[in-house]
Protein backbone atom coordinates (compact mmCIF):
# COMPACT_ATOMS: atom_id res chain seq x y z
CA UNK A 1 0.00 0.00 0.00
CA UNK A 2 1.46 3.32 -1.16
CA UNK A 3 1.24 6.38 0.99
CA UNK A 4 0.20 9.82 -1.13
CA UNK A 5 0.57 12.88 0.00
CA UNK A 6 -1.78 15.47 -1.59
CA UNK A 7 -2.56 19.17 -0.96
CA UNK A 8 -1.94 22.36 -1.28
CA UNK A 9 1.54 24.37 -1.70
CA UNK A 10 3.50 25.14 1.33
CA UNK A 11 1.46 22.47 3.50
CA UNK A 12 4.01 20.32 4.14
CA UNK A 13 4.10 17.36 1.48
CA UNK A 14 7.59 17.13 0.88
CA UNK A 15 8.95 17.49 4.15
CA UNK A 16 6.58 15.08 5.35
CA UNK A 17 6.82 12.81 2.46
CA UNK A 18 10.64 12.56 3.41
CA UNK A 19 10.02 11.81 7.29
CA UNK A 20 7.68 8.97 6.46
CA UNK A 21 9.63 7.15 3.65
CA UNK A 22 12.39 7.42 6.44
CA UNK A 23 10.45 6.24 9.10
CA UNK A 24 9.04 3.98 7.46
CA UNK A 25 12.16 2.19 5.45
CA UNK A 26 10.73 2.75 2.03
CA UNK A 27 10.97 4.23 -1.15
CA UNK A 28 10.29 7.83 -2.23
CA UNK A 29 9.00 9.00 -5.20
CA UNK A 30 8.14 12.97 -5.47
CA UNK A 31 6.07 13.66 -8.95
CA UNK A 32 8.10 17.12 -9.47
CA UNK A 33 11.21 15.92 -8.67
CA UNK A 34 10.91 12.65 -10.86
CA UNK A 35 9.22 15.17 -13.75
CA UNK A 36 12.61 17.97 -13.34
CA UNK A 37 14.85 15.08 -13.81
CA UNK A 38 13.29 13.32 -16.38
CA UNK A 39 12.63 16.40 -18.60
CA UNK A 40 15.99 18.21 -17.42
CA UNK A 41 14.16 21.73 -16.73
CA UNK A 42 12.81 22.73 -13.44
CA UNK A 43 8.98 23.49 -12.95
CA UNK A 44 9.34 26.93 -13.65
CA UNK A 45 11.75 26.33 -16.91
CA UNK A 46 8.80 24.34 -18.02
CA UNK A 47 5.90 26.80 -17.24
CA UNK A 48 8.14 29.70 -18.24
CA UNK A 49 8.94 28.55 -21.64
CA UNK A 50 5.93 25.89 -22.42
CA UNK A 51 2.59 26.41 -19.99
CA UNK A 52 1.08 25.15 -17.21
CA UNK A 53 -1.03 23.15 -19.51
CA UNK A 54 2.12 21.27 -21.01
CA UNK A 55 3.23 20.81 -17.07
CA UNK A 56 0.21 19.39 -16.17
CA UNK A 57 0.80 16.77 -19.39
CA UNK A 58 4.05 15.58 -18.18
CA UNK A 59 2.37 15.40 -15.06
CA UNK A 60 -0.20 13.06 -16.21
CA UNK A 61 2.81 11.29 -17.56
CA UNK A 62 4.65 10.61 -14.31
CA UNK A 63 2.26 9.84 -12.33
CA UNK A 64 1.34 6.91 -14.75
CA UNK A 65 4.95 6.02 -14.50
CA UNK A 66 5.23 6.04 -10.79
CA UNK A 67 1.54 4.15 -9.78
CA UNK A 68 2.77 1.69 -12.18
CA UNK A 69 6.33 1.21 -10.03
CA UNK A 70 5.34 2.37 -6.61
CA UNK A 71 5.11 -0.17 -4.51
CA UNK A 72 4.48 0.50 -0.58
CA UNK A 73 5.81 3.93 -1.06
CA UNK A 74 5.48 7.21 0.16
CA UNK A 75 4.34 9.42 -2.50
CA UNK A 76 4.51 13.49 -2.89
CA UNK A 77 2.65 15.21 -5.56
CA UNK A 78 2.15 18.38 -6.24
CA UNK A 79 -0.48 20.47 -5.45
CA UNK A 80 -1.95 19.92 -8.79
CA UNK A 81 -2.21 16.33 -9.16
CA UNK A 82 -5.91 16.30 -7.99
CA UNK A 83 -7.14 18.41 -11.93
CA UNK A 84 -6.51 15.56 -13.67
CA UNK A 85 -9.05 12.92 -12.66
CA UNK A 86 -6.91 10.13 -14.03
CA UNK A 87 -4.37 11.17 -11.74
CA UNK A 88 -6.41 10.21 -8.95
CA UNK A 89 -7.27 7.27 -9.70
CA UNK A 90 -4.26 6.05 -10.74
CA UNK A 91 -2.86 7.13 -7.23
CA UNK A 92 -5.55 5.44 -5.40
CA UNK A 93 -5.13 1.96 -6.94
CA UNK A 94 -2.59 0.85 -4.75
CA UNK A 95 -2.56 3.89 -2.16
CA UNK A 96 -4.02 5.97 0.51
CA UNK A 97 -4.52 9.53 -0.42
CA UNK A 98 -3.49 11.87 2.81
CA UNK A 99 -4.56 15.38 2.34
CA UNK A 100 -2.50 17.81 4.16
CA UNK A 101 -4.07 20.83 4.77
CA UNK A 102 -3.00 24.18 6.71
CA UNK A 103 -4.67 27.60 7.14
CA UNK A 104 -3.62 30.45 4.14
CA UNK A 105 -2.05 32.32 6.88
CA UNK A 106 0.87 29.94 7.12
CA UNK A 107 0.44 28.56 3.62
CA UNK A 108 1.97 31.83 2.52
CA UNK A 109 3.92 32.32 5.06
CA UNK A 110 5.45 29.16 3.91
CA UNK A 111 5.47 30.04 0.26
CA UNK A 112 6.95 33.26 1.16
CA UNK A 113 9.59 31.36 1.88
CA UNK A 114 10.56 29.38 -1.66
CA UNK A 115 10.63 32.28 -4.57
CA UNK A 116 10.44 29.93 -7.07
CA UNK A 117 7.54 28.71 -7.45
CA UNK A 118 5.27 29.91 -10.37
CA UNK A 119 2.45 31.86 -10.16
CA UNK A 120 -0.37 30.22 -10.95
CA UNK A 121 -2.64 33.11 -11.91
CA UNK A 122 -1.77 36.33 -13.27
CA UNK A 123 -3.36 39.81 -12.50
CA UNK A 124 -3.74 39.13 -8.58
CA UNK A 125 -2.01 39.63 -5.58
CA UNK A 126 -0.19 36.89 -3.95
CA UNK A 127 -2.74 36.10 -1.40
CA UNK A 128 -5.40 36.40 -3.30
CA UNK A 129 -4.20 34.52 -6.13
CA UNK A 130 -3.96 31.70 -3.32
CA UNK A 131 -6.59 32.27 -1.83
CA UNK A 132 -8.74 31.84 -4.93
CA UNK A 133 -6.54 28.80 -6.26
CA UNK A 134 -7.57 26.70 -3.21
CA UNK A 135 -10.92 27.47 -2.65
CA UNK A 136 -11.16 25.95 -6.47
CA UNK A 137 -9.24 23.20 -5.58
CA UNK A 138 -10.58 22.66 -2.02
CA UNK A 139 -13.66 20.25 -3.29
CA UNK A 140 -11.13 18.21 -5.35
CA UNK A 141 -8.76 17.74 -2.68
CA UNK A 142 -11.68 16.38 -0.17
CA UNK A 143 -13.58 14.04 -2.77
CA UNK A 144 -9.52 12.42 -3.54
CA UNK A 145 -8.57 12.07 0.45
CA UNK A 146 -8.86 8.75 2.50
CA UNK A 147 -7.92 11.11 5.25
CA UNK A 148 -6.56 14.60 6.32
CA UNK A 149 -4.61 16.19 8.85
CA UNK A 150 -3.85 20.18 9.32
CA UNK A 151 -0.42 20.76 9.30
CA UNK A 152 -1.02 24.14 10.63
CA UNK A 153 0.27 24.11 14.11
CA UNK A 154 1.97 21.12 14.40
CA UNK A 155 5.80 20.29 13.41
CA UNK A 156 6.35 17.73 10.58
CA UNK A 157 7.95 15.02 12.47
CA UNK A 158 4.49 14.91 14.54
CA UNK A 159 2.56 14.80 11.47
CA UNK A 160 4.04 12.02 10.12
CA UNK A 161 4.24 10.21 12.89
CA UNK A 162 0.35 10.67 13.55
CA UNK A 163 -0.41 9.73 9.70
CA UNK A 164 1.79 6.54 10.54
CA UNK A 165 -0.48 5.80 13.74
CA UNK A 166 -3.59 6.53 11.76
CA UNK A 167 -2.40 3.85 8.82
CA UNK A 168 -1.76 1.34 11.66
CA UNK A 169 -5.18 1.55 13.09
CA UNK A 170 -6.49 1.36 10.09
CA UNK A 171 -4.29 -1.60 9.03
CA UNK A 172 -2.97 -0.05 5.59
CA UNK A 173 0.53 -0.67 6.80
Amino acid sequence: MNIVLIGYRGTGKSIISRILANNLHCRLYSIDEEIVQKIGKTISQIVLHESWDRFREIEREMVEEVTTKAKNSVIDCGGGVVLDKRNVIDLKRNGKTVLLVSSLEKIIERINRNTDRPPLKKGLSFEEEHRQILAERESKYQAAADCFFDTTYLKPPQIATKIIDFFKKKDWI
